[in-house]
């Protein structure tokens, strides 16, 4: 599969997921805007692609904001002209049970988890419907399926990223545009790194495959979701967890 000539853009990717996503677009021929909140994660991403032959840009900005969107989206049409692929992967976490959680911080995930994905993809789809034809790839979890204690605000947002990916696929399917959504299980990350030893232990358990997954599982199920093979498909979930919510 080759995405040669797309443009693409990879919210959250300067750590993790993200990170191996947008390097495996690269990889595949396509032009990766690199976005981050964090501007030395972004450049270091981006270093990353471009010194191993391929093509991307830096973004640093922040996308639950609707303003650093706009302006994210000017500057990057204003060198391309067009955009082909959105991936959103941006998230946070901040894990607290329920009674714990403050406003700010619930918030803080809805914006950054959920509102972000809606910020991104609406301003994405005013070009695709022009060109007719785009792909939208938005990173739930499957704790949106089964929430974990602790994660009220991350599951909701996640199961919120099910509803929207639902419904807007099937509003811009007709331009030519597919949007679907990958539902990640335990995957070896920064974020997953921090789980206590007994309890990731119990979690592998649970897994038929008996192993977590690790950034490149999903990083090509991404990929093949933004290539023409994938032009079918619209409005999925596709769950990468190894058996976990089978």
């Amino acid at each position: 599969m080759t995405l040669q000539g797309k443009i693409a853009l990879v919210t959250g990717a300067g750590r993790g997921i993200g990170r191996a996503i947008a390097i495996k677009l690269a990889n595949d021929g396509a032009l990766v805007a690199v976005n981050s909140y964090s501007a030395k994660n972004a450049d270091e991403v981006t270093s990353q692609i471009c010194a191993t032959g391929g093509q991307a840009m830096s973004f640093p900005a922040d996308v639950a904001s609707s303003e650093s969107v706009k302006q994210l989206f000017d500057i990057l049409l204003s060198q391309h002209e067009r955009i082909d692929i959105l991936v959103n992967n941006a998230g946070i976490l901040r894990d607290q049970l329920l009674l714990r959680v403050s406003d700010e911080d619930w918030d803080t995930v809805l914006d950054t988890n959920l509102k972000s994905v809606f910020l991104c993809t609406r301003a994405a789809l005013k070009t695709m419907i022009h060109q007719h034809w785009g792909r939208v790839i938005n990173v739930s979890s499957v704790a949106a399926f089964a929430g974990n204690p602790g994660q009220a605000s991350y599951a909701a947002a996640k199961a919120g990223i099910i509803g929207f990916t639902s419904t807007a696929s099937r509003e811009v399917a007709k331009y030519g545009i597919t949007i679907n959504a990958i539902a990640p299980g335990l995957i070896e990350t920064d974020m997953t790194a921090s789980i206590p030893s007994k309890q990731k232990a119990e979690l592998i358990a649970r897994i038929p495959a008996g192993f977590p997954g690790t950034v490149q599982d999903i990083a090509e199920v991404a990929a093949f979701l933004a290539s023409d093979a994938a032009r079918y498909i619209t409005g999925q979930v596709i769950t990468v967890d190894g058996g976990l919510t089978t």
